[in-house]
């Protein structure tokens, strides 16, 4: 072959390349619709840990995509109210929503299910039951008739339980108290005297300072510090029996999540995954240096005592069965989440628990 034929042919073999680079780019951007999503959260800014597991999943989306899909967090107040937050996505005001589930049991209390109830799964056995039981399956049937569709995206893990102006000892030290508390607990506490009230985040500094309420609980030693409740409360108790692993969610509108495409559906179940787990490490590495603090602050730590404990079990056990009597869709999924509860603490009592049991009493004699 002559150099002259040689060129020409490589040069429409050039072309061909061309052409069908041409043609595939069309292709790809069709696969990858250009689409802009708004996200309002249920809490602020500041809270960074908690907040942030939203810009997390955001983030992955938008990297996973060459930045075609790109999701706006927006902070509780910059659209609607923090404890409106499912509300705006399902009736569309914005796409999607990252809230906890509970909030809204008022309307239903089969949303607190999605989240935590008082002496319920902790922060493994929710991501058992939700990705490999009926979790994802059974909350999200009960969701879209809600128009929306969920997924589990952050956990705080076990939760303290709150910030108190005065020693708790007893169930007659509960009586009268108000009490600002999130989910279902407010409902069973209520049951031993407290006077239950749900307040958004950003809202409780004030209402403690002020007086409106006598104590508080958020989520833990991290959050609690920023928000600077050891200011106006001095007593810190554990454990906050009422979240022992309280999952947070992204909620989308049902419609908006229809009309994804299944590749997009796909980026961001992955991606809620992934902010899932990241928000639960982050916790772990900042609890502990945030407890140490406010204990040099001044905060008192106190457990909750035996006879407390025992009286709030057996008052979320009475609640629960007055509500499986009323509520055939709260009882189908919370026998589900009991059946496998039972087997997963078996197995828990073997491994974890006699693992962690045995490193707390080297701990506590020096050795660790």
């Amino acid at each position: 072959m002559d150099r002259r034929t040689f060129i020409k042919k490589a040069g429409m073999a050039g072309t061909g390349v061309a052409a069908a680079s041409a043609l595939a780019t069309p292709a790809i951007a069709q696969s990858l619709p250009k689409i802009t999503w708004r996200c309002t959260s249920s809490f602020p800014k500041a809270l960074d840990t908690i907040y942030g597991a939203a810009e997390t999943m955001a983030d992955f989306v938008k990297g996973a995509t060459d930045g075609n899909f790109e999701i706006q967090v927006f902070a509780a107040g910059e659209i609607v109210p923090g404890l409106q937050a499912a509300d705006a996505a399902a009736t569309g005001t914005v796409e999607m929503a990252h809230t906890a589930s509970y909030y809204y049991w008022g309307k239903d209390p089969t949303y607190a299910l999605g989240t935590a109830i008082p002496f319920g799964l902790n922060y493994r056995q929710q991501n058992a039951w939700f990705y490999y039981g009926d979790g994802n399956t059974l909350m999200n049937e009960f969701y879209n008739e809600q128009g929306l569709h969920a997924l589990p995206c952050g956990n705080t893990g076990a939760q303290m339980g709150g910030w108190f102006r005065k020693e708790i000892n007893t169930v007659e030290d509960l009586k009268g108290l108000k009490m600002r508390i999130g989910g279902m607990g407010g409902k069973i506490i209520e049951k031993l005297g407290v006077v239950p009230q749900q307040i958004a985040g950003g809202d409780i500094y004030p209402a403690l300072e002020k007086g409106t309420i006598d104590a508080t609980e958020w989520v833990g030693p991290y959050d609690d510090q920023k928000l600077g409740f050891n200011k106006v409360a001095q007593y810190y108790y554990y454990p906050g029996w009422w979240e022992g692993g309280p999952v947070l969610h992204a909620m989308f509108n049902k419609q908006k999540w229809d009309e994804l495409p299944d590749a997009y559906k796909t980026v961001v179940d992955a991606a809620c995954r992934a902010a899932n787990a990241d928000m639960m490490a982050r916790y772990d590495y900042k609890n502990p240096a945030a407890l140490r603090q406010l204990v040099a602050d001044g905060a008192q730590l106190r457990p909750f005592s035996q006879e407390i404990l025992e009286a709030c079990y057996n008052a979320s056990m009475e609640t629960y069965s007055e509500i499986n009597g009323s509520n055939a869709t709260f009882k189908k999924i919370y026998d589900n989440q009991q059946a496998f509860k039972k087997d997963a603490y078996l197995w828990a009592q073997l491994s974890e628990y006699t693992f962690d049991t045995f490193m707390m009493i080297q701990q506590r004699a020096g050795k660790l």
